[in-house]
């Protein structure tokens, strides 16, 4: 018979097993409630709700047999409530940046339960791993089945699962049924020089969503280009095909990652004013924040780090051009436009205006459509120019010195956390022979094909830059060294995969990488030497391996 002890056992082992299946879904509530907050202004009741959730978790998670996962939420739960004290108003980059370490803590904790406890790792580890490559489907249509399948198999290690057609009438009855992601087209079919080209134009009629189309073919002539053009070819590709390139475009019409939302930073005295333009850049989809009382300025810009200042001239205790001058002597700042607004009309003020620092000068009232113009126009100029400055510009990846600096704050961030960190160094394994047999173009491929790789197979959270020539770095927040060497690993088998096309034939090319982890080196120069050790000592093994330094 069995006792009553054993029955409680059970009983709480039980509710245990029914708190670890539903911790993946509650986490996933916060996350979307965060996310809802990061996409949208202010809403004070998401807010609380955010705060109802992580609170229950922390009240909840070590009765459950989760102690890591209660302090986390607590952790997190503190730093919200001292948000709430100034409800209502955006929040600023710093403190955003918190909140997601706070639920990078939790979600990591959530794979942690104790040992004491029966809760089982499948039922969280289930959820919260590296995202599964995004599905974009592709149809390819292409009456050569040898070249379709050898095509398809370098297209699905991009992350793009591939569905084949050899002929047109199948290709249209699927395209009936479903709408792919895109579609990779033979312009011509058997029998009909053109039918591909002729198909599609009639198929994708079918249709009100447009779907992205690449054609291949062994036609160059202006008749086929201009008959693609006209059945709606986004790309034109000759035989044989450089998948290199066939992927640049399928990445270029497939994503749909909506941009940052530009931040911009009103400051007037006027309460009415500053709201009045801050509403109108709201409206035209920009994150905003006010202030009223210009001696606040610098302490709001650390906070919420704005591409743009608005700013009146005429303001009390500090005027516009005062301001200005004290921005323009901050470091940080230097490269952040000004924009003045004000009812002044005299040239020489605003010449002086502009001296102080200031890079347009707009009159007041203005027409809502021209501020939101000026406003992005500026706002895209700085972003770029930043970005050349902190990116590499065959990879577009973080350049060095930047990809350092991110180390730097990264394991900061881990410390205050008690978080994990890994890094890894890759080095592409015999790039000169590449430049030397196959020339700098080619070579430029490869790099630019692993950078690829990385950017779709790792998180958005990870932090990916080109150390130097071949050498590329990466930060994986929140992982340890274990998890980190199973998704690396798993990128080097599928670069390993890859064929590149050239001259004299086609090529294949292999990387070697090196990761550490913190906390067992707990400073951002033992990671870099620890990696860049693992990393020389997977290459004295053999290559096209990752070696994990000890720890």
């Amino acid at each position: 018979m069995t006792s009553s002890a054993d029955q409680l056992k059970k009983e709480l082992d039980a509710l245990c097993l029914a708190f670890a299946s539903k911790l993946a879904g509650k986490i996933r509530l916060i996350e979307n409630n965060w996310a809802g907050i990061e996409r949208g202004e202010w809403d004070a009741n998401v807010f609380d709700e955010l705060h109802r959730q992580v609170h229950s978790l922390a009240g909840a998670g070590a009765t459950f047999g989760f102690s890591r996962l209660s302090d986390t939420a607590r952790t997190l739960e503190r730093l919200l409530l001292l948000m709430a004290q100034e409800s209502g108003k955006p929040l600023g980059a710093d403190q955003r940046e918190q909140i997601a370490a706070g639920l990078g803590a939790m979600v990591q904790a959530a794979l942690e339960p104790d040992q004491e406890c029966c809760v089982g790792r499948p039922h969280a580890a289930s959820v919260f791993q590296y995202p599964a490559v995004e599905q974009r489907l592709v149809f390819l249509a292409d009456a050569d089945i040898s070249l379709a399948r050898t095509l398809s198999r370098k297209i699905s290690y991009f992350g793009y699962p591939v569905q084949i057609f050899c002929d047109l009438d199948t290709f249209k009855a699927a395209l009936a049924q479903q709408r792919p992601a895109a579609i990779i087209m033979d312009a011509a079919f058997p029998g009909e020089a053109l039918g591909g080209a002729n198909t599609l134009a009639e198929a994708l009629n079918l249709g009100e969503t447009p779907v992205p189309v690449l054609f291949v073919s062994s036609r160059s002539d202006l008749p086929a280009r201009l008959q693609a053009v006209r059945a709606g070819c986004g790309a034109y590709f000759t035989k044989p095909v450089d998948v290199g390139r066939v992927i640049d475009k399928l990445d270029a019409l497939t994503t749909r990652r909506p941009p940052e939302a530009y931040r911009v930073l009103v400051v007037d005295d006027s309460v009415s004013l500053s709201e009045f333009h801050a509403r109108i850049l709201k409206g035209a989809g920009m994150e905003t924040e006010t202030i009223n009382d210009p001696m606040q300025a610098l302490d709001r810009m650390t906070e919420f780090r704005p591409d743009l200042v608005l700013m009146d001239v005429y303001m009390p205790e500090c005027s516009g051009l005062e301001l200005a001058a004290v921005i323009r002597q901050q470091e940080e700042f230097v490269g952040i436009p000004i924009v003045f607004l004000s009812v002044e009309n005299d040239l020489d003020r605003q010449l002086v205006a502009m001296k102080l620092g200031g890079d347009d000068f707009l009159h007041k009232p203005i027409q809502p459509e021209h501020l939101v113009s000026s406003v992005a126009s500026r706002v895209e100029r700085s972003r770029a120019l930043r970005s050349l400055m902190v990116r590499d510009g065959l990879t577009g990846l973080l350049n060095h010195t930047t990809i350092m600096e991110q180390l730097e704050i990264q394991v900061g961030r881990s410390q205050r956390l008690n978080g994990s960190l890994s890094f890894a160094m890759l080095d592409i394994d015999h790039f000169k022979t590449v430049n030397d047999a196959y020339g700098h173009p080619v070579g430029d491929r490869v790099l630019k094909s692993l950078s690829r790789l990385l950017r779709q197979r790792l998180r958005e959270t990870d932090i990916i830059g080109r150390y130097g020539g071949e050498e590329f770095a990466v930060i994986l927040n929140d992982t340890d060294g274990l998890a980190a060497v199973k998704v690396l690993d798993q990128i080097r088998d599928d670069f390993s995969r890859l064929r590149y096309l050239a001259e004299s034939g086609e090529f294949n090319v292999t990387f070697s990488c090196g990761v550490a982890a913190f906390p067992h080196y707990a400073e951002a120069g033992k990671l870099n030497d620890a990696a860049d050790k693992a990393l020389y000592e997977a290459k004295r093994s053999g290559r096209n391996r990752l070696v994990l330094a000890p720890g």
